[in-house]
Protein backbone atom coordinates (compact mmCIF):
# COMPACT_ATOMS: atom_id res chain seq x y z
CA UNK A 1 0.00 0.00 0.00
CA UNK A 2 1.26 3.51 -1.01
CA UNK A 3 1.80 5.67 2.15
CA UNK A 4 2.07 9.17 2.57
CA UNK A 5 2.85 11.39 5.20
CA UNK A 6 -0.64 12.13 6.24
CA UNK A 7 -1.01 8.22 7.53
CA UNK A 8 1.77 8.63 10.00
CA UNK A 9 1.15 12.32 11.22
CA UNK A 10 -0.36 11.47 14.46
CA UNK A 11 2.83 10.14 15.12
CA UNK A 12 4.68 13.51 14.55
CA UNK A 13 2.42 14.85 17.25
CA UNK A 14 3.19 12.13 19.73
CA UNK A 15 4.60 11.90 23.31
CA UNK A 16 7.49 9.29 22.22
CA UNK A 17 9.80 11.00 20.47
CA UNK A 18 11.01 10.43 16.54
CA UNK A 19 14.46 8.82 16.54
CA UNK A 20 16.44 9.97 13.36
CA UNK A 21 19.61 7.31 11.74
CA UNK A 22 22.12 10.11 9.20
CA UNK A 23 25.43 8.08 8.18
CA UNK A 24 28.64 10.21 7.53
CA UNK A 25 30.45 10.96 4.29
CA UNK A 26 32.44 8.06 5.11
CA UNK A 27 30.32 5.37 5.43
CA UNK A 28 29.71 5.38 10.25
CA UNK A 29 26.06 5.76 11.05
CA UNK A 30 24.48 7.62 13.83
CA UNK A 31 20.89 7.53 16.10
CA UNK A 32 19.71 10.14 17.78
CA UNK A 33 16.44 11.30 19.25
CA UNK A 34 14.68 14.35 17.61
CA UNK A 35 12.78 17.24 19.55
CA UNK A 36 10.39 17.77 17.63
CA UNK A 37 9.18 16.80 14.50
CA UNK A 38 6.22 19.12 12.61
CA UNK A 39 4.06 18.07 9.75
CA UNK A 40 4.48 20.77 7.26
CA UNK A 41 1.98 18.88 3.87
CA UNK A 42 1.44 15.25 2.68
CA UNK A 43 4.75 15.37 1.26
CA UNK A 44 6.89 17.13 3.81
CA UNK A 45 8.08 17.09 7.15
CA UNK A 46 10.25 19.37 9.12
CA UNK A 47 12.79 18.69 11.80
CA UNK A 48 13.80 20.91 14.67
CA UNK A 49 17.40 21.71 14.61
CA UNK A 50 19.59 23.15 17.67
CA UNK A 51 22.76 21.64 18.00
CA UNK A 52 25.91 21.41 15.75
CA UNK A 53 26.50 17.89 16.09
CA UNK A 54 27.26 14.68 13.95
CA UNK A 55 23.54 14.58 13.44
CA UNK A 56 23.45 18.00 11.87
CA UNK A 57 26.84 17.26 10.19
CA UNK A 58 25.93 14.11 8.46
CA UNK A 59 22.54 15.74 7.33
CA UNK A 60 24.28 18.50 5.34
CA UNK A 61 27.28 15.96 3.83
CA UNK A 62 24.42 12.82 2.50
CA UNK A 63 21.00 15.44 2.14
CA UNK A 64 19.45 11.93 3.79
CA UNK A 65 18.28 10.72 6.88
CA UNK A 66 15.93 7.76 8.29
CA UNK A 67 13.20 8.30 10.83
CA UNK A 68 11.81 5.98 12.94
CA UNK A 69 7.88 7.85 14.25
CA UNK A 70 5.81 6.09 17.10
CA UNK A 71 2.16 6.97 17.89
CA UNK A 72 2.17 6.90 21.29
CA UNK A 73 -1.79 6.10 21.91
CA UNK A 74 -2.09 3.28 18.76
CA UNK A 75 1.64 1.55 19.01
CA UNK A 76 1.80 1.98 15.11
CA UNK A 77 5.04 2.87 14.04
CA UNK A 78 6.74 3.88 10.61
CA UNK A 79 9.81 4.30 9.17
CA UNK A 80 10.36 7.50 6.58
CA UNK A 81 13.09 8.29 4.11
CA UNK A 82 14.38 11.73 4.42
CA UNK A 83 15.28 14.09 2.06
CA UNK A 84 17.06 17.44 3.26
CA UNK A 85 16.00 20.61 1.44
CA UNK A 86 16.44 23.19 3.46
CA UNK A 87 16.86 25.21 6.87
CA UNK A 88 14.12 27.92 8.00
CA UNK A 89 15.22 30.56 10.77
CA UNK A 90 12.30 32.55 10.31
CA UNK A 91 8.96 32.72 9.36
CA UNK A 92 5.34 31.03 10.29
CA UNK A 93 7.36 27.67 10.10
CA UNK A 94 9.88 28.68 11.78
CA UNK A 95 7.59 30.33 15.05
CA UNK A 96 5.66 27.65 14.84
CA UNK A 97 8.43 24.73 15.34
CA UNK A 98 9.72 27.67 18.19
CA UNK A 99 6.91 27.41 20.36
CA UNK A 100 5.74 24.01 20.20
CA UNK A 101 9.69 22.87 21.20
CA UNK A 102 9.32 25.34 24.26
CA UNK A 103 6.76 23.36 25.30
CA UNK A 104 8.44 20.56 25.06
CA UNK A 105 12.01 21.81 26.91
CA UNK A 106 9.82 23.06 29.95
CA UNK A 107 7.87 19.16 30.10
CA UNK A 108 11.00 17.72 30.05
CA UNK A 109 12.86 19.93 32.12
CA UNK A 110 15.32 21.24 29.29
CA UNK A 111 13.63 24.86 29.18
CA UNK A 112 17.51 26.05 29.68
CA UNK A 113 19.09 23.75 27.00
CA UNK A 114 16.80 23.86 23.40
CA UNK A 115 17.42 27.12 21.69
CA UNK A 116 15.35 26.54 18.16
CA UNK A 117 18.15 27.65 15.53
CA UNK A 118 16.48 26.28 12.50
CA UNK A 119 13.57 23.87 11.12
CA UNK A 120 15.50 21.91 8.53
CA UNK A 121 12.48 20.89 6.11
CA UNK A 122 12.79 17.56 4.08
CA UNK A 123 11.00 15.76 1.32
CA UNK A 124 9.20 12.45 2.29
CA UNK A 125 10.12 10.14 -0.60
CA UNK A 126 8.95 6.57 1.14
CA UNK A 127 6.83 5.65 3.95
CA UNK A 128 7.01 1.82 5.52
CA UNK A 129 4.81 0.70 8.19
CA UNK A 130 7.17 -1.42 10.89
CA UNK A 131 6.63 -4.84 9.91
CA UNK A 132 5.15 -7.03 12.96
CA UNK A 133 3.48 -4.39 15.02
CA UNK A 134 0.27 -4.20 14.72
CA UNK A 135 -1.72 -1.39 16.05
CA UNK A 136 -3.93 -1.13 19.10
CA UNK A 137 -7.33 0.08 19.01
CA UNK A 138 -7.28 4.19 19.77
CA UNK A 139 -9.77 5.04 22.73
CA UNK A 140 -12.82 6.56 22.10
CA UNK A 141 -11.71 9.97 20.29
CA UNK A 142 -13.53 13.37 19.91
CA UNK A 143 -14.52 13.57 16.35
CA UNK A 144 -13.65 17.41 15.35
CA UNK A 145 -15.34 16.88 11.66
CA UNK A 146 -18.79 15.97 13.11
CA UNK A 147 -18.02 19.16 15.36
CA UNK A 148 -16.73 21.72 12.54
CA UNK A 149 -20.03 20.84 10.76
CA UNK A 150 -22.20 21.49 13.20
CA UNK A 151 -20.72 24.69 14.33
CA UNK A 152 -20.41 26.09 10.67
CA UNK A 153 -24.03 25.53 10.15
CA UNK A 154 -24.99 27.52 13.25
CA UNK A 155 -22.42 30.60 12.24
CA UNK A 156 -24.07 30.19 9.04
CA UNK A 157 -27.62 30.38 10.08
CA UNK A 158 -26.57 32.90 12.62
CA UNK A 159 -28.36 36.65 11.40
CA UNK A 160 -28.02 38.88 14.11
CA UNK A 161 -24.90 41.03 12.69
CA UNK A 162 -21.57 40.68 13.98
CA UNK A 163 -21.95 40.95 17.80
CA UNK A 164 -24.34 37.77 17.14
CA UNK A 165 -21.44 35.65 15.07
CA UNK A 166 -19.01 36.73 17.97
CA UNK A 167 -21.47 34.75 20.16
CA UNK A 168 -21.92 32.33 17.80
CA UNK A 169 -18.79 31.05 17.25
CA UNK A 170 -17.45 31.17 21.27
CA UNK A 171 -21.30 29.26 21.94
CA UNK A 172 -20.23 26.72 19.27
CA UNK A 173 -16.67 25.77 20.53
CA UNK A 174 -17.89 25.34 23.95
CA UNK A 175 -21.04 22.97 22.67
CA UNK A 176 -20.11 21.01 19.74
CA UNK A 177 -15.70 21.18 20.25
CA UNK A 178 -15.82 20.59 24.10
CA UNK A 179 -13.76 23.57 24.75
CA UNK A 180 -14.23 25.60 27.69
CA UNK A 181 -12.47 28.50 27.77
CA UNK A 182 -12.01 30.69 24.48
CA UNK A 183 -11.30 34.07 22.92
CA UNK A 184 -11.78 36.22 20.32
CA UNK A 185 -9.29 39.08 19.49
CA UNK A 186 -9.45 41.52 16.63
CA UNK A 187 -6.26 43.22 15.08
CA UNK A 188 -5.51 47.03 15.23
CA UNK A 189 -3.26 47.30 12.15
CA UNK A 190 -1.96 50.72 12.92
CA UNK A 191 -1.59 50.36 16.75
CA UNK A 192 0.31 47.09 15.91
CA UNK A 193 -2.18 45.45 18.76
CA UNK A 194 -4.30 42.58 19.12
CA UNK A 195 -8.12 43.54 21.28
CA UNK A 196 -10.40 41.07 23.20
CA UNK A 197 -14.41 40.94 22.13
CA UNK A 198 -15.33 37.78 23.93
CA UNK A 199 -14.63 34.93 25.87
CA UNK A 200 -16.29 32.09 27.45
CA UNK A 201 -15.31 30.44 30.64
CA UNK A 202 -13.16 32.50 32.81
CA UNK A 203 -14.05 34.94 35.87
CA UNK A 204 -13.95 38.01 34.05
CA UNK A 205 -14.44 38.72 30.37
CA UNK A 206 -11.36 40.26 30.02
CA UNK A 207 -13.37 42.37 27.29
CA UNK A 208 -10.63 45.28 26.06
CA UNK A 209 -7.70 43.61 27.27
CA UNK A 210 -4.63 44.20 24.55
CA UNK A 211 -2.24 41.82 23.37
CA UNK A 212 0.89 43.40 21.64
CA UNK A 213 1.20 41.59 17.90
CA UNK A 214 4.82 39.34 18.33
CA UNK A 215 3.65 38.38 21.78
CA UNK A 216 2.56 34.90 23.14
CA UNK A 217 1.12 32.32 21.41
CA UNK A 218 -1.84 34.75 20.34
CA UNK A 219 -0.04 37.71 19.37
CA UNK A 220 2.94 35.52 16.70
CA UNK A 221 -0.04 33.45 15.71
CA UNK A 222 -1.63 37.06 14.18
CA UNK A 223 2.36 38.22 13.41
CA UNK A 224 3.26 35.19 11.45
CA UNK A 225 -0.82 34.63 10.14
CA UNK A 226 0.22 30.68 11.51
CA UNK A 227 -1.50 28.72 14.08
CA UNK A 228 0.38 27.92 17.19
CA UNK A 229 -0.48 25.26 19.18
CA UNK A 230 1.90 23.91 22.19
CA UNK A 231 0.65 20.56 23.64
CA UNK A 232 2.63 21.52 27.50
CA UNK A 233 2.99 24.44 29.79
CA UNK A 234 5.61 26.97 28.88
CA UNK A 235 5.68 30.26 30.25
CA UNK A 236 7.61 31.29 27.00
CA UNK A 237 4.35 31.85 24.96
CA UNK A 238 1.80 32.72 28.18
CA UNK A 239 0.37 35.61 27.81
CA UNK A 240 1.55 37.59 31.18
CA UNK A 241 -0.35 40.69 32.21
CA UNK A 242 1.45 43.31 33.94
CA UNK A 243 -0.71 46.25 34.56
CA UNK A 244 1.64 49.65 34.06
CA UNK A 245 0.84 53.08 36.05
CA UNK A 246 1.62 56.53 34.74
CA UNK A 247 4.03 58.74 36.74
CA UNK A 248 3.92 62.34 38.08
CA UNK A 249 0.24 64.03 37.42
CA UNK A 250 -0.99 60.91 35.55
CA UNK A 251 -0.29 58.43 38.49
CA UNK A 252 -4.54 57.37 38.76
CA UNK A 253 -4.42 56.96 35.36
CA UNK A 254 -4.03 53.24 34.75
CA UNK A 255 -5.40 51.80 31.51
CA UNK A 256 -4.57 48.27 31.50
CA UNK A 257 -7.40 45.35 31.17
CA UNK A 258 -5.82 42.09 32.16
CA UNK A 259 -6.15 39.33 30.49
CA UNK A 260 -8.29 36.40 31.28
CA UNK A 261 -6.75 32.89 31.45
CA UNK A 262 -6.50 29.88 33.46
CA UNK A 263 -4.18 30.08 36.21
CA UNK A 264 -2.58 26.56 34.85
CA UNK A 265 -2.72 26.11 31.19
CA UNK A 266 -1.15 22.83 29.53
CA UNK A 267 -2.44 23.12 26.32
CA UNK A 268 -2.76 26.65 24.16
CA UNK A 269 -4.09 26.91 20.14
CA UNK A 270 -4.16 30.56 18.81
CA UNK A 271 -5.14 29.97 14.98
CA UNK A 272 -5.55 33.56 12.71
CA UNK A 273 -8.94 34.94 11.66
CA UNK A 274 -7.79 35.79 8.41
CA UNK A 275 -10.27 36.84 5.39
CA UNK A 276 -8.84 38.34 2.06
CA UNK A 277 -5.35 37.12 2.57
CA UNK A 278 -4.97 39.45 5.40
CA UNK A 279 -5.52 38.59 9.31
CA UNK A 280 -8.47 40.13 10.87
CA UNK A 281 -8.24 38.67 14.23
CA UNK A 282 -6.98 35.58 16.14
CA UNK A 283 -9.66 32.58 17.70
CA UNK A 284 -7.21 31.50 20.58
CA UNK A 285 -8.29 28.56 23.30
CA UNK A 286 -6.70 26.53 26.05
CA UNK A 287 -7.02 23.70 28.37
CA UNK A 288 -5.73 22.68 31.90
CA UNK A 289 -5.13 19.43 30.16
CA UNK A 290 -1.86 18.50 28.38
CA UNK A 291 -1.91 17.30 24.62
CA UNK A 292 -5.87 18.56 24.68
CA UNK A 293 -5.11 19.56 20.92
CA UNK A 294 -3.92 17.92 18.05
CA UNK A 295 -3.83 18.27 14.04
CA UNK A 296 -7.20 17.56 13.96
CA UNK A 297 -8.57 20.12 16.12
CA UNK A 298 -5.95 22.56 14.61
CA UNK A 299 -7.12 21.98 11.11
CA UNK A 300 -11.21 22.24 11.89
CA UNK A 301 -10.59 25.44 13.62
CA UNK A 302 -8.40 26.71 10.93
CA UNK A 303 -11.35 25.92 9.15
CA UNK A 304 -13.78 27.13 11.27
CA UNK A 305 -12.07 30.42 11.70
CA UNK A 306 -11.92 31.08 7.71
CA UNK A 307 -15.68 30.90 7.82
CA UNK A 308 -15.77 33.23 10.45
CA UNK A 309 -13.45 35.79 8.90
CA UNK A 310 -15.50 35.65 5.86
CA UNK A 311 -18.98 36.39 7.68
CA UNK A 312 -17.58 39.13 9.81
CA UNK A 313 -16.34 40.61 6.74
CA UNK A 314 -19.90 40.72 5.24
CA UNK A 315 -21.39 42.11 8.65
CA UNK A 316 -18.71 44.34 8.52
CA UNK A 317 -19.91 45.59 5.30
CA UNK A 318 -23.53 45.31 5.74
CA UNK A 319 -23.48 47.46 8.47
CA UNK A 320 -20.99 50.06 6.54
CA UNK A 321 -22.99 50.16 3.50
CA UNK A 322 -26.06 50.68 5.11
CA UNK A 323 -28.56 53.47 3.67
CA UNK A 324 -27.95 56.87 5.49
CA UNK A 325 -31.92 57.80 6.37
CA UNK A 326 -32.85 60.74 8.20
CA UNK A 327 -31.72 60.04 11.73
CA UNK A 328 -34.58 60.47 14.58
CA UNK A 329 -33.89 62.23 17.17
CA UNK A 330 -35.46 61.35 20.58
CA UNK A 331 -35.94 63.61 24.08
CA UNK A 332 -33.37 62.59 26.11
CA UNK A 333 -33.52 60.34 28.93
CA UNK A 334 -31.49 62.28 31.57
CA UNK A 335 -31.32 65.60 30.11
CA UNK A 336 -27.33 67.59 30.74
CA UNK A 337 -28.96 70.15 33.66
CA UNK A 338 -31.20 67.51 35.16
CA UNK A 339 -31.21 66.45 38.74
CA UNK A 340 -28.81 63.83 40.16
CA UNK A 341 -25.21 63.23 40.46
CA UNK A 342 -23.23 63.98 37.21
CA UNK A 343 -21.31 61.51 35.53
CA UNK A 344 -17.81 62.85 35.11
CA UNK A 345 -16.25 61.74 32.00
CA UNK A 346 -12.33 62.14 31.41
CA UNK A 347 -10.80 61.80 28.02
CA UNK A 348 -7.30 61.74 27.65
CA UNK A 349 -6.49 63.08 24.09
CA UNK A 350 -3.04 61.05 23.90
CA UNK A 351 -4.56 57.84 23.59
CA UNK A 352 -8.09 58.68 23.86
CA UNK A 353 -8.52 57.12 27.01
CA UNK A 354 -12.35 57.39 28.54
CA UNK A 355 -12.76 57.27 32.04
CA UNK A 356 -15.88 57.78 33.53
CA UNK A 357 -15.66 59.10 37.57
CA UNK A 358 -12.48 57.82 38.44
CA UNK A 359 -13.42 54.11 36.76
CA UNK A 360 -10.68 53.15 33.28
CA UNK A 361 -13.65 52.19 30.51
CA UNK A 362 -11.48 52.00 27.20
CA UNK A 363 -8.81 54.18 25.23
CA UNK A 364 -7.66 54.17 21.17
CA UNK A 365 -10.82 54.09 18.41
CA UNK A 366 -13.60 52.77 20.92
CA UNK A 367 -13.01 56.06 23.09
CA UNK A 368 -13.07 58.72 20.61
CA UNK A 369 -16.19 57.30 19.38
CA UNK A 370 -17.75 57.31 22.88
CA UNK A 371 -16.56 61.16 23.44
CA UNK A 372 -18.27 61.61 20.43
CA UNK A 373 -21.25 60.52 20.84
CA UNK A 374 -21.72 62.16 24.57
CA UNK A 375 -20.11 65.42 22.38
CA UNK A 376 -23.24 65.44 20.31
CA UNK A 377 -25.95 64.40 22.40
CA UNK A 378 -24.78 66.92 24.97
CA UNK A 379 -25.00 69.65 22.10
CA UNK A 380 -28.03 68.27 19.62
CA UNK A 381 -29.97 66.49 22.23
CA UNK A 382 -29.67 63.68 19.58
CA UNK A 383 -28.72 59.81 20.56
CA UNK A 384 -29.34 58.19 17.41
CA UNK A 385 -25.93 57.52 15.19
CA UNK A 386 -25.24 55.66 12.30
CA UNK A 387 -21.99 53.32 11.06
CA UNK A 388 -21.81 55.54 7.87
CA UNK A 389 -21.67 58.91 9.90
CA UNK A 390 -18.34 57.72 11.99
CA UNK A 391 -17.08 56.28 9.02
CA UNK A 392 -17.24 59.81 7.09
CA UNK A 393 -16.28 61.67 10.31
CA UNK A 394 -12.53 63.62 10.26
CA UNK A 395 -12.44 64.30 13.72
CA UNK A 396 -12.32 60.49 14.68
CA UNK A 397 -9.18 59.82 12.83
CA UNK A 398 -10.58 56.17 12.11
CA UNK A 399 -8.15 53.97 10.39
CA UNK A 400 -8.99 52.52 7.23
CA UNK A 401 -12.05 50.51 6.67
CA UNK A 402 -10.78 46.61 7.08
CA UNK A 403 -10.00 48.23 10.36
CA UNK A 404 -13.45 46.79 11.66
CA UNK A 405 -15.18 49.57 12.51
CA UNK A 406 -18.55 46.91 13.75
CA UNK A 407 -15.80 45.52 15.91
CA UNK A 408 -15.19 48.96 17.75
CA UNK A 409 -18.78 49.19 18.40
CA UNK A 410 -19.38 45.65 19.66
CA UNK A 411 -15.92 46.43 22.12
CA UNK A 412 -17.46 49.97 23.18
CA UNK A 413 -20.55 48.35 24.05
CA UNK A 414 -19.89 45.31 25.80
CA UNK A 415 -17.38 47.46 28.21
CA UNK A 416 -20.34 50.05 28.59
CA UNK A 417 -22.60 46.83 30.16
CA UNK A 418 -19.46 45.55 32.21
CA UNK A 419 -18.58 48.93 33.72
CA UNK A 420 -21.38 51.53 33.63
CA UNK A 421 -25.39 51.38 34.96
CA UNK A 422 -26.12 54.81 33.20
CA UNK A 423 -24.56 54.54 29.94
CA UNK A 424 -25.55 52.05 27.19
CA UNK A 425 -25.52 51.34 23.02
CA UNK A 426 -28.48 49.93 21.26
CA UNK A 427 -28.69 48.30 18.25
CA UNK A 428 -31.78 49.80 16.20
CA UNK A 429 -31.54 48.65 12.50
CA UNK A 430 -28.74 47.57 10.40
CA UNK A 431 -25.97 50.32 10.60
CA UNK A 432 -27.76 52.24 13.18
CA UNK A 433 -27.46 52.22 16.69
CA UNK A 434 -28.75 54.54 19.76
CA UNK A 435 -26.94 56.00 22.35
CA UNK A 436 -28.76 55.68 25.71
CA UNK A 437 -27.81 58.18 28.90
CA UNK A 438 -29.55 57.71 32.44
CA UNK A 439 -27.44 60.48 34.11
CA UNK A 440 -26.61 63.89 33.63
CA UNK A 441 -22.92 63.97 31.97
CA UNK A 442 -19.84 66.56 32.67
CA UNK A 443 -17.12 66.33 30.00
CA UNK A 444 -13.57 67.24 30.35
CA UNK A 445 -10.52 66.73 27.82
CA UNK A 446 -7.03 66.42 29.29
CA UNK A 447 -3.93 66.72 27.62
CA UNK A 448 -3.16 68.95 23.47
CA UNK A 449 -5.46 68.34 20.81
CA UNK A 450 -4.03 65.12 18.80
CA UNK A 451 -3.52 66.23 14.86
CA UNK A 452 -5.62 64.91 12.75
Amino acid sequence: MSLDLDTARDCLDSAIPCTIATVSGDGIPNVTYVSHAEYVDAEHLALSFQFFNKTRENVLARRAALLYATDSESGASYRLELEYLRTESEGPLFERMKARLAGIASHTGMAGVFRLRGADVYRVRGIEAVAGISAAPRPPQRKPLAALRAASCAIAACGGGFDALLDAALDALQRHFDIHHAALLMLDRAQGRLYLVGSRGYARSGIGSEIELGDGVIGVAAAQNTPIRIAYATSDYRYVHVATQADGADAQRRTEIPFPGLAHVESQLAVPIVCGGEVRGVLYVECPQQRRFGYDDEDALITLSTQLGLALDQAQAAQDEAGDVELATETAECPAGSDGTPLQVRRYREDDSIFLDDDYLIKGVAGAILWKLLDVWLAEGRNEFSNRELRLDPSLRLPDIADNLEARLVLLSRRLAERSDCLRIEKTARGRFRLHVGRPVRLAEIGKPVAA
